[in-house]
């Protein structure tokens, strides 16, 4: 199932072109150079840069019941 939709995916164009996750030749450390380049780019035009990331995946771990209480 999971090949037959990444081959949906990939056919129709629907993926982003940054997803890096999970696709063939695009791996994270391509991800990495990309946004290492945006950075040091914006540094030299004299901007600032803020990086902000979040793992996603940790919420599928946490018992929802629990953390709605929180």
């Amino acid at each position: 199932m999971a090949k037959r939709l990444k081959y949906f995916l990939t056919i129709n164009s629907i993926l982003y072109n940054y997803q890096f996750g999970f696709r063939h030749n695009h791996s994270t450390v391509l991800a990495l150079i990309d946004v290492i380049g945006d950075i040091y780019s914006h540094l030299e035009n004299n901007e600032y840069v803020l990086g902000m990331y979040l793992d996603l995946q940790a919420f599928d771990t946490v018992d929802h019941i629990i953390l709605l209480w929180k």
